[in-house]
């Protein structure tokens, strides 16, 4: 599916537990901080003042960057609550 966006279209990869939602996509993503990356991972952390939080985490097409695609099941494991909702956006160009 593809999404268009203020900050361009990308393509739903994954929307585990219908996490995604345009407004508060918009709302957090931080053009100069997001645009070099291909994909984009936001995940719904739980904030026991606030609620739930919007988190996002960008992710690069280059293999050997620490910020690799591939390494988006490690960051699920390692820095996301246990069966977290969460996307994947993929850049189109």
């Amino acid at each position: 599916m593809v999404i268009d966006t203020k900050y361009g279209q990308f393509e739903l990869v994954k929307n585990y537990k219908d996490a995604f939602n345009i407004t508060a996509f918009e709302t957090r993503y931080v053009d100069v901080a997001f645009d070099r990356y291909s994909y984009i991972l936001g995940d719904i952390a739980i904030d026991s003042v606030n609620g739930n939080k919007l988190r996002l985490k960008g992710f690069s097409t280059n293999e050997k960057s620490v910020s690799s695609y591939k390494k988006i099941p490690d960051y699920l494991a390692e820095y996301c609550n246990v069966d977290a909702a969460y996307y994947i956006l993929r850049r189109i160009k």
